[in-house]
């Protein structure tokens, strides 16, 4: 072992060599009760795969509604909504909506992304034998845990869940606005959640910190890792803004507290307004909470399977974080009708447009990786394209509604939805999926079936763009966000076969996902065996460890020679007969030798 990695052991204690922490073997503590960063992130990735079947399901539901109106809904209906006949009432479809932003946001894109892949990634691509707190990580999964059944019970609470919407702007939902327990039980679930990812943040930002393998400073770093780390100091940052307008909520709603209430029905001067902005101070880097994870593995798969260096490396890693530092000072665009002064609106407009220039920065560069490369178009690498797209789509669209003259207009449409979904929703989505696809080599020790994951690629960029656009044009004619039957108005009567068309599209999105489902599970355990690095990339978990990987990940902490896109080196080739080099990886003397060379010119 050199000294540099005895150096690391030293400083690092228990995730040195000369302690590798025995592997537990009852069932409990291995499956369940596990203190394994790998376990917790399957853990996570489960109860996010489950989740975003839920709120898949809500969203047909609603889609069948604006699609058509008052008619029962088909198979299951009279057993969900047996008290209007099967029929989705006006108050089941206000829970529909409340809810299915609520779990895919909260309880399947967090669980997936920064949940599941920020546990498995990050120690694995640091070099690193677990999270710094391995019993904070365990705690971290059962408090989301916890939060899933409050949030679970809330549906079978007499009025049922919550309605007041996924943002639950008061006076909404305070108890004059959204009486029952089901809505105090939701911010319940949120400040738990909240309180998980919080203890997930504070272990990802250290983890990172502290544990990285010998050699690999900041700039050596895997984008992937970048963006989970980013993701983490947003979270440790602006959780507890949101937590501390939720029990000022829960107050109002239990205690008979005002700090949201207020008019000539109560007494007290409290402000609707001020919740809008807690939560939006939190809701809007909450959007570049869940994108981030997913533009770091975009960043990397694009090299990875162009064979390319990633273009503007560090200017990609920087840009991220000045996406992270202006997600900061932008959230006012949310607000441009509540009735801000002019000047305030202006200096978030001005604000909201100048966050556009670093995304678009690292959007071109993305661009530039691909241009020339010796593209494979494996599953993972076309569901990063897919993201590349509707972010792209979706970025520009969001133009629109930071510039406050259209935002007037189009404010509370479904433009709206269409926008934020492209961005967030469908990008993260077909992030999920391509971390997915790429690292389930590595967790399970088996490939999944290509054909299988290209069938469930098409039957899901397609439509997701077939939804989401024809929300950005129902939208643009004006139609409300949130109408239980916008069919009724004169003005929108003739946008219901644009909605029917979007509600098929949908419809098509949730058939796709079977061809998923049947992958996953067969694949886990009769794909074919996995070699260790199948994708031929270059990061220390493919090169330096097995598939799937020991309790303590490494057998020796690898040191790091290299930054992680290490491809078509002609030098690198002609030493080692293959067109990538892994991070730890030694060359021969002369190899070496000619490429500190070429690398010195």
């Amino acid at each position: 072992m050199s000294e540099h990695a005895a150096a690391h052991d030293e400083a690092h204690g228990e995730h040195g060599d000369h302690d590798i922490h025995p592997e537990p073997t009852s069932f409990l503590r291995k499956y369940v009760f596990s203190t394994d960063h790998k376990v917790i992130a399957k853990q996570f990735i489960w109860l996010g795969l489950i989740f975003m079947f839920i709120g898949g399901s809500m969203a047909m539901m609603i889609r069948w509604q604006l699609a058509n109106p008052g008619e029962p809904f088909p198979i299951l209906g009279k057993q969900i909504f047996s008290n209007s006949g099967g029929i989705v009432s006006p108050a089941a479809y206000t829970s529909l909506f409340t809810m299915h932003g609520t779990i895919m946001i909260f309880y399947a894109i967090t669980p997936i992304m920064i949940g599941g892949f920020g546990n498995f990634c990050i120690p694995l691509m640091i070099g690193a034998r677990d999270m710094v707190f391995p019993k904070l990580n365990a705690f971290s999964f059962w408090m989301m845990f916890v939060s899933t059944i409050i949030l679970v019970i809330s549906f079978f609470v007499p009025m049922g869940a919550a309605g007041a919407g996924w943002t639950t702007y008061p006076t909404l939902s305070t108890t004059m606005g959204t009486p029952g327990v089901g809505q105090t039980l939701w911010v319940v679930a949120i400040y738990c959640a909240g309180a998980s990812t919080l203890m997930g943040a504070v272990n990802y930002i250290t983890t990172v910190i502290v544990l990285r393998a010998p050699g690999m400073g900041y700039f050596q770093m895997p984008l992937t890792v970048w963006g989970l780390w980013l993701t983490a100091i947003l979270n440790a940052l602006f959780i507890p803004v949101l937590a501390a307008g939720m029990i000022l909520l829960f107050l109002d709603r239990v205690v008979g507290t005002h700090f949201f209430l207020a008019g000539t029905m109560v007494k007290g001067g409290g402000d609707p307004i001020l919740y809008q902005h807690l939560f939006w101070i939190f809701g809007h880097p909450e959007v570049y909470i869940l994108i981030l994870p997913g533009w770091g593995v975009v960043s990397d798969l694009l090299s990875f399977f162009s064979r390319k260096p990633a273009y503007g490396y560090k200017v990609t890693a920087l840009a991220m974080s000045a996406v992270c530092v202006l997600s900061a000072v932008v959230y006012g665009h949310h607000m441009f009708t509540t009735g801000l002064s002019p000047l305030l609106g202006q200096g978030f407009m001005v604000l909201t447009m100048i966050i556009s220039v670093p995304a678009e920065i690292f959007f071109l560069n993305w661009l530039h990786t691909l241009w020339k490369g010796k593209i494979r178009l494996t599953v993972p690498m076309l569901f990063a394209l897919g993201l590349v797209f509707v972010f792209g789509l979706g970025g520009l669209t969001g133009l629109y509604l930071a510039t406050i003259s259209t935002d007037l207009y189009l404010h509370d449409t479904y433009f709206v939805v269409g926008h934020f979904h492209l961005t967030m929703a469908a990008a993260v989505f077909l992030g999920s999926f391509a971390s997915i696809y790429f690292w389930f080599p590595k967790m399970f020790g088996r490939m999944t079936n290509p054909l299988l994951g290209k069938l469930h690629f098409w039957f899901s960029f397609i439509p997701i763009n077939l939804i989401f656009c024809g929300m950005l044009y129902v939208g643009f004619g004006g139609m409300q966000r949130r109408l239980y039957d916008p069919s009724v108005y004169a003005t929108f009567k003739h946008l219901l076969p644009v909605n029917q068309f979007i509600s098929t599209s949908a419809y098509v999105l949730g058939f796709g996902s079977i061809f998923f489902s049947i992958n996953f599970f067969y694949s886990m355990f009769y794909g074919a065996k996995a070699p260790q690095n199948p994708w031929e990339v270059t990061t220390l978990e493919w090169t330096n460890t097995t598939s799937p990987p020991p309790h303590h990940n490494y057998d020796v902490i690898p040191t790091v020679l290299r930054g992680a896109h290490e491809f078509g080196n002609p030098e690198f080739m002609k030493a080692t007969g293959k067109d990538w080099l892994g991070q730890a990886e030694e060359l021969p003397a002369a190899g070496a030798k000619a490429a500190d060379k070429e690398t010195a010119e």
